[in-house]
């Protein structure tokens, strides 16, 4: 009994030694990388299964390093030791995203269909053909629910539009107006709006144009697409 209590001992020793040491690494990789990009914030470091390489998170921007931050590298990083071949930057990428979106839902014009259990995320300019086309297609689906968030790069009537959604009483109702009728029936009051801070989440995501579609997994499924890969996109979550 005494032997495997002494074993018991030994490994829970082992394994609280294994995490110290991996905290005093990633503290170690944190203060050489804060130390050579004072301007940059570590989001976070992850060891990975290979020797002596990390994985890292700052300013929103995914790379790799050593433990000195002697040497780094960006690109895609694939796990081969299985077929497929797992796609580790995407899916760390995809965690981000979905971090972001999941934390700014007062920052999306929110609209539910159905009973609202399935979750995407919408970036759309008020001004966008594609965007109404995709709210058509939208409206064909149930069950649903869809964050808008307003990112007006086409014009500054663009800006101007959004302003207005954004300030409405009821701003799904707004943006229903918009996206069918091309104009709001009443104005509401100046307010303030998260159409920074919009722009800077789309920045973060690399997005170019409207609209652009993300899951709440934060995979990104496209622009416009129809109704029908969008369900096959949710049936897949």
């Amino acid at each position: 009994m005494k032997r495997w209590v002494s074993l018991l001992v030994a490994t829970f020793a082992l394994a609280a030694f294994g995490v110290c040491a991996q905290d005093a690494n990633e503290a170690k990789l944190r203060q050489a990388l804060q130390a050579k990009f004072p301007k940059l914030v570590v989001e976070s470091i992850t060891k990975l299964p290979f020797n002596g390489l990390f994985e890292v998170v700052m300013g929103g921007e995914v790379i790799y390093t050593d433990i000195k931050a002697e040497f780094m590298m960006g690109g895609t990083l694939y796990d081969i030791r299985t077929m497929p071949a797992r796609n580790i930057t995407q899916d760390t990428v995809q965690k981000l995203v979905s971090k972001s979106l999941t934390t700014s839902h007062d920052s999306a014009i929110k609209m539910v269909r159905g009973n609202g259990k399935r979750v995407i995320y919408t970036f759309e300019d008020p001004n966008c053909g594609y965007c109404r086309e995709l709210y058509k297609e939208l409206g064909k689906m149930t069950d649903i629910t869809v964050y808008t968030f307003l990112l007006p790069i086409l014009s500054p009537d663009s800006t101007e539009k959004s302003r207005a959604i954004w300030c409405s009483k009821d701003r799904a109702k707004a943006w229903e107006q918009i996206m069918t009728k091309g104009a709001l029936t009443e104005q509401g009051k100046p307010c303030d709006t998260p159409l920074e801070k919009n722009a800077q989440l789309a920045q973060r995501f690399n997005i170019r144009g409207t609209p652009a579609i993300y899951l709440a997994s934060g995979q990104q499924i496209g622009g416009y697409v129809p109704a029908a890969q969008i369900e096959q996109a949710l049936g897949k979550k």
